[in-house]
């Protein structure tokens, strides 16, 4: 079994690299997406495949002590192959060398009490030795816990993305090629078609950090205590700034939110009383989307959807938004607090990331019609930790940091809804 795990995770990877090359070249943004969510989907089967190894070679080593072997032996593909009586800090096996026990115990001394990696640990795990700009390399049982609940938990905006792992600058085409249809006799011929010019956007290494508590996380003494915290903290501070960025993000230094890029420039405006009636979102909204991008989704703060669209009633005020609309919100449900609405899915955010209808100013918007596949995070899961002395609190701070990016591909089914 071991041995066709490892030549799946061979082919796989060599067929990503394959992927990542043809991206590159590509000028097709349709095929830039297919190639993408191939890659995707062969990054968590070598992900999974990678889990089932460790489950493997933790069930030999198991085993093996159950049958009388000793501790310092070595297990390839179940069999002893090490001698006795080797120290238990140099055990080797075949997983991922950051995730062993030896420098998971140096990580969690390094961000508890600031002690330095070892270096004969960090040589084994593969990583550089912590140094005051770069840090110490997050373990990957510690990432791969951070990404499982970044697929779970939270990131209400965020799940719905497309995402990438792939260098800065990469440009992306965007647009579409088009053509004109001609009818033709024996006397007249088909005008050549030229390209429709193709914009592009690329990805760069933009920074994020993200703070922890040092007295709290100082105060976890089990290793399995300490890990489970840090992805949750991890988790929860990395979500609430993805789904923040995807809508309001500057691109000074960070991604690109919808709002500020100046490619998204349909909008429609709507009164107090043009928002809480159905028949003028047919006519203000409906009748002006293109049936390309029909299929979108709505993201709206809680607060403006029980306000006024979940009140829409007729001259007789008996409620008709679930007749009318099929609105539908799961707000009390913790895990998938959203909704449809005209048949479409609706993503509830807090008003930090977008005003409610009444507090908002008039121009500002209030409500966002997207196609979460059109917009893409470029990261890269390998965090870092540092650790550092803050002069002006008097106290150590520990911050994990990763590079990542966001903005819009194409901005042509994205509508911005306003307050009139």
């Amino acid at each position: 079994m071991k041995d066709f795990l490892k030549k799946m995770i061979e082919k796989r990877n060599a067929r990503i690299a394959e992927i990542r090359t043809a991206i590159d070249a590509s000028t097709d943004v349709n095929e830039v997406r297919q190639l993408t969510a191939e890659a995707a989907q062969l990054q968590d089967e070598v992900r999974d495949a990678e889990a089932k190894m460790r489950e493997i070679e933790a069930e030999e080593q198991r085993s093996a002590a159950q049958n009388g072997v000793p501790a310092g032996a070595q297990l390839v593909n179940g069999n002893v192959v090490a001698a006795f009586g080797q120290p238990a800090a140099e055990q080797r096996t075949n997983e991922e060398p950051t995730a062993s026990m030896e420098y998971r115990q140096a990580f969690m001394q390094y961000v508890q009490k600031g002690t330095k990696i070892p270096a004969n640990v960090a040589e084994r795990a593969g990583v550089a030795i912590s140094t005051a700009d770069t840090g110490v390399a997050v373990p990957i049982t510690i990432m791969n816990e951070v990404i499982n609940t970044v697929r779970l938990r939270y990131g209400n905006l965020y799940n719905k993305v497309m995402k990438t792992n792939v260098q800065g600058g990469v440009e992306y085409p965007i647009g579409a090629l088009k053509a004109t249809f001609k009818w033709i006799n024996e006397s007249t011929v088909s005008p050549r078609q030229k390209l429709a010019p193709l914009g592009k956007v690329s990805f760069q290494y933009h920074t994020a950090e993200i703070r922890i508590a040092q007295t709290f996380l100082s105060s976890i003494v089990t290793l399995s205590a300490f890990e489970a915290k840090v992805v949750e903290v991890i988790a929860i501070a990395y979500l609430e700034a993805m789904d923040y960025g995807i809508v309001n993000g500057n691109g000074n230094g960070q991604m690109l939110g919808i709002l500020n890029d100046p490619r998204v420039t349909n909008s429609i405006s709507l009164s107090a009383s043009d928002i809480n009636d159905w028949t003028q979102w047919r006519k203000k909204f409906f009748a002006k989307l293109p049936l390309g991008y029909r299929a979108g989704e709505f993201i709206f703060p809680l607060s403006t959807v029980e306000t006024y669209l979940e009140t829409m009633a007729d001259a007789n005020n008996n409620p008709v938004f679930r007749q009318a609309t099929g609105l539908e919100v799961n707000d009390g449900d913790v895990r998938n607090p959203n909704g449809r609405f005209f048949g479409r899915d609706i993503a509830l955010v807090e008003p930090d990331i977008l005003p409610d209808f009444d507090s908002a100013s008039s121009g500002d918007v209030i409500g966002i019609f997207w196609q979460p596949q059109e917009y893409c995070i470029n990261e890269n899961f390998g965090f870092t930790m540092r650790r550092y002395f803050d002069d002006e609190t008097n106290e150590w701070v520990d911050k994990a940091l990763v590079v990542v990016d966001g903005k819009v591909l194409n901005p042509t089914g994205y509508y911005l809804i306003k307050k009139a």
